[in-house]
């Protein structure tokens, strides 16, 4: 009995471990991989000052710092407030835009970030590819 406490203890905390890591804000770097903003797993998106410049909703909204929707995103593919797809994700990272044509690349493996010619412009790990692309590639963040 002593055991399976110990074993359901370390399961809890393991459990716990992993949920956390998954909530954590993850940082998004420039090409000199300086930090310019992060991202929390609630969708939070803040600047380098730690201000809120944004969210990603539950439901794929996207809105700005003013609670005003500037895009969505729907199964790897980003569209614009009138509902027109701007871009969309494939599965190897390759950010296109509405007419395919390419972007650039978002490595899944390490959360590097290329533009279309493959020089790097930022790195983003532990975020979610279609995130990565708004923030980066469709700039829905940036000062309006």
């Amino acid at each position: 009995m002593k055991r399976f406490r110990i074993y359901i203890t370390v399961v809890v905390l393991a459990l716990a471990g992993i949920m956390a890591t998954g909530a954590s804000a993850q940082v998004l770097r420039d090409a000199d991989f300086n930090s310019i903003g992060r991202i929390n797993g609630n969708g939070v998106v803040r600047n380098e000052a730690g201000r809120s410049i944004g969210t990603f909703d539950a439901d794929g909204t996207v809105q700005n710092n003013a609670g005003k929707t500037v895009g969505s995103i729907k199964q790897l593919e980003i569209f614009n407030t009138s509902g027109e797809r701007i871009g969309y994700i494939n599965p190897d990272g390759t950010v296109r835009d509405g007419e395919s044509n390419v972007l650039g690349y978002i490595s899944i493996n390490d959360g590097k970030v290329s533009d279309a010619q493959k020089q790097t412009i930022g790195f983003a790990r532990g975020v979610r590819v279609d995130w990565i692309a708004c923030y980066y590639f469709f700039h829905f963040f940036d000062n309006k």
